[in-house]
């Protein structure tokens, strides 16, 4: 037999060797005799030369990835802020500071400056008692239009109790479909409220001192207005009054009214604008009422 037809029935046995390798089997000396017969064929193929008849093994290809496609997303929109419709913000107390002292049954005026810092105008909006001592004030009362980014000043009449005590009442805003307002740097970010403290008077034989009416004497207009508020008290004692003024400005204070009797005394301020609108003086009276008298206004076209 010549070495090809010998390396043909080698290669030939080889393969049915790895055939039978791969079958089960209990007989472990028939496992052994065929490992045997692998290692003979392996030395006949170690032992016979290549020539170039005999097909030569040739080196594995390369592997090759799979190309996976990027993931493609989708174009979604940015999430836009969604617009604050009612929102408000307090401003001010413009009238009785917290902690002011009051008589016992005393009247006055509260006042409150807030901002409309929301995307929609106030319109059938209402000022509405909400908790607290309501000092005889009324359970709702209604506000004008406010545009966005406009101030208003929201006021109310009230009366101290007659027991002398601290008293606070907290008040809000309501949308014409009695939604509640939220309320920027206010209490608990829903209302604002007043407070003052009601002393017993020391002596009860004579009526306490305090200012009973002033009254406004209006000269000019546009471009050159001048009021003069006529203050009269009750009694002799001492009246210190201030200006407010619509455009925000802080006026000089005028000098301590001392009055020896009962009587009236005045105070004039002035003011040169053109501006367009109408534009107005509050008279507040520190002492002794906490309280604010009258509006003396004019306007521009």
């Amino acid at each position: 037999m010549n070495k090809r037809t010998r390396l043909y029935h080698a290669l030939l046995i080889f393969t049915l060797f790895l055939t039978a390798c791969n079958l089960p089997t209990d007989n472990q000396g028939e496992q052994a005799s065929l490992t045997a017969a692998a290692q003979t064929v392996e030395a006949l193929l170690s032992a016979t030369p290549n020539t170039g008849n005999i097909p030569t093994a040739t080196s594995a290809l390369p592997a090759t990835s799979t190309f996976i496609p990027s993931p493609v997303f989708t174009n979604t929109p940015a999430a836009t802020a969604t617009p604050n419709c009612p929102l408000a913000q307090f401003v001010t107390d413009v009238t009785i500071p917290d902690g002011t002292v009051m008589n016992p049954g005393q009247t006055f005026n509260k006042k409150w400056r807030l901002k409309n810092i929301g995307a929609c105008a106030w319109n059938g909006y209402s000022l509405v008692f909400d908790s607290g001592e309501s000092m005889n004030g009324p359970a709702t009362k209604a506000i004008g239009t406010v545009n966005p980014g406009q101030e208003i000043d929201i006021d109310v009449d009230l009366k101290a109790p007659n027991t002398a005590g601290t008293y606070r009442g907290y008040w809000r805003l309501v949308t014409n479909s009695n939604v509640l307002v939220p309320i920027v740097s206010g209490y608990q970010g829903r209302s604002f409220y007043v407070e003052i403290k009601v002393a017993a008077p020391t002596n009860t034989s004579a009526p306490l001192f305090a200012v009973t009416s002033v009254s406004f004497a209006n000269v000019g207009g546009c471009g050159g207005f001048t009021t003069t508020a006529n203050i009269t008290t009750n009694g002799a004692g001492t009246v210190k009054v201030r200006w407010i003024r619509s455009d925000g400005a802080t006026p000089p204070v005028p000098p301590d009214l001392v009055f020896a009797s009962a009587g009236t005394q005045s105070v004039s301020i002035s003011w040169n604008t053109t501006a367009s609108g109408t534009h107005w003086f509050d008279l507040y009276v520190d002492e002794p009422n906490h309280q604010q008298f009258g509006r003396a206004q004019f306007t521009c076209p």
